[in-house]
């Protein structure tokens, strides 16, 4: 616990005393997984990103009810996504001439995400409102006038209210939406 609050801290005081702010405000449409996201600048190369909607979701293990057995397990559930993103390769894009406007680079984050009631889908849980938190990679870009693709992924720890909590080896996330 110790090393990792070190490396946050470390990370956190590297963003802030970097040399040039390369992060921008941006106000983002996803239709993928529908909802809203603004993204702002906490430091110059790092930015907190908040997105709020509706998703795909699939069952945690400790989560579903006892004794249901569905086979393959599905949600739509209302979800709020905090992102804390240390872009690492803006120079290096740059350099080669590529895009770098509206944060399109490579990042590693530490990710929030929590879940609310399941609107419908098959799944059927003993709580309805979890939380999973860990950290991830991740690439997105900016193509053309407005178009944004974002794709993410890494390990997570979940739980819920009730005491539900285990680790969930992958979790992606795949957006693709508008910058406005």
């Amino acid at each position: 616990m110790k090393k990792s609050f070190l490396l946050i801290c470390s990370l956190f005081v590297a963003t802030v005393f970097s040399q040039e702010q390369l992060t921008q405000r941006v106000w983002r449409v996803n239709f993928l997984t529908p909802g809203i996201e603004y993204e702002m600048p906490i430091g110059n190369n790092s930015t907190l990103s908040i997105g709020v909607g509706i998703g795909y979701s699939g069952s945690y293990p400790h989560s579903s009810a006892s004794g249901v057995d569905t086979g393959l397990v599905y949600a739509i559930n209302p979800f709020l996504d905090l992102q804390q993103r240390w872009f690492y390769n803006f120079d290096k894009r740059k350099t080669k001439g590529l895009n770098i406007t509206n944060n399109s680079a490579n990042f590693i984050s530490a990710r929030i995400l929590t879940r609310g009631k399941t609107l419908f889908g098959d799944d059927v849980v003993t709580d309805n409102l979890d939380f999973a938190v860990g950290p991830t990679w991740g690439i997105q870009r900016k193509y053309g006038k407005n178009f944004h693709f974002l794709f993410d992924m890494g390990p997570i720890y979940y739980f819920d209210v009730n005491g539900g909590h285990g680790f969930f080896p992958l979790m992606l996330q795949l957006n693709l939406g508008f910058d406005l």
